[in-house]
């Protein structure tokens, strides 16, 4: 576990940046353009279609891509925690409102609730979507250098948008180490996630708002160390990007005709084909 890991079940960024920077796989030595050209028609994909089999292959073949970049899928799977919380949350009333072919019904005192067939494939669906996001955004960091990634940023994003996500990405180390460090601390004291929630919240509120103070403090340090050495307010990122080659442009473009086939003939309604 790194300095800067809080769970098992948040991302490591020390690991994902040892793995982006350590490109001994087949996929890091692919153009970034492409990987990132990738991400955008994997969101396109996943935005007009709400068919479950596509999703379903879709996620499959994006975790083959994982696994066969050599990247951690036991990680993967516990980081997998908070997105499959986060959906669950949002549609899992909405499940018990779609209408279908009735599955199973639960009597609350007050009202009937109904999971249908429809409420059951809306839940799944919605679930493969946010794991492919969430999959192929990990395997796009995991195998893509900062220098590159930064690059990107730099020349994609408007100023001061591309400042403040550079500068952010730089002091989101420091936070998560101090956080991780404040953390180890109650727990060497008998403290608990769970039971600091329940009794003592108080203690957990003073940890989040001592991050921030010291945080801010470090920013202000750090801000003045770098003025020292040159800065003057503005990071550029000037590293080159490799162009994507003609292999790269075959697969854009091959996957494009994938997108376009599924909107002209597959049902966008949801269900199986």
């Amino acid at each position: 576990m790194s300095s800067t890991m809080i769970s098992s079940h948040i991302p490591d960024l020390d690991l994902i940046t040892v793995y982006a920077q350590r490109q001994d796989t087949f996929f890091s030595r692919v153009s970034p353009w492409t990987s990132f050209a990738g991400l955008l028609l994997v969101i396109l994909l996943i935005t007009l279609t709400r068919n479950l089999v596509i999703c379903g292959a879709l996620y499959l073949v994006i975790l083959g891509m994982y696994a066969a970049a050599g990247l951690p899928v036991r990680k993967l799977f516990a980081w997998y925690t908070l997105p499959v919380l986060f959906v669950l949350s949002l549609v899992g009333i909405m499940a018990w409102t779609e209408p279908g072919t009735p599955l199973f019904s639960l009597n609350t005192g007050l009202c009937t609730l109904t999971l249908t067939d429809n409420g059951l494939i809306l839940v799944v669906t919605l679930l493969l979507k946010a794991l492919i996001s969430v999959t192929y955004s990990l395997f796009f960091l995991m195998t893509t250098r900062y220098q590159h990634f930064s690059a990107m940023i730099y020349r994609l994003f408007p100023t001061p948008l591309d400042q403040i996500f550079l500068m952010a990405y730089r002091f989101l180390f420091l936070t998560l180490s101090m956080t991780g460090s404040i953390f180890k601390a109650v727990r060497s004291r008998g403290g608990g996630i769970i039971h600091s929630i329940r009794v003592q919240g108080r203690i957990f509120a003073e940890v989040f708002a001592l991050v921030f103070i010291r945080s801010f403090d470090r920013a202000e340090r750090v801000h003045q160390a770098m003025i020292a050495r040159g800065y003057n307010g503005k990071y550029e990122a000037g590293t080159e990007i490799p162009r994507p080659g003609l292999s790269g442009y075959c697969v854009i473009g091959a996957f494009t005709g994938v997108i376009a086939l599924v909107v002209l003939f597959v049902p966008n309604t949801g269900g199986l084909l």
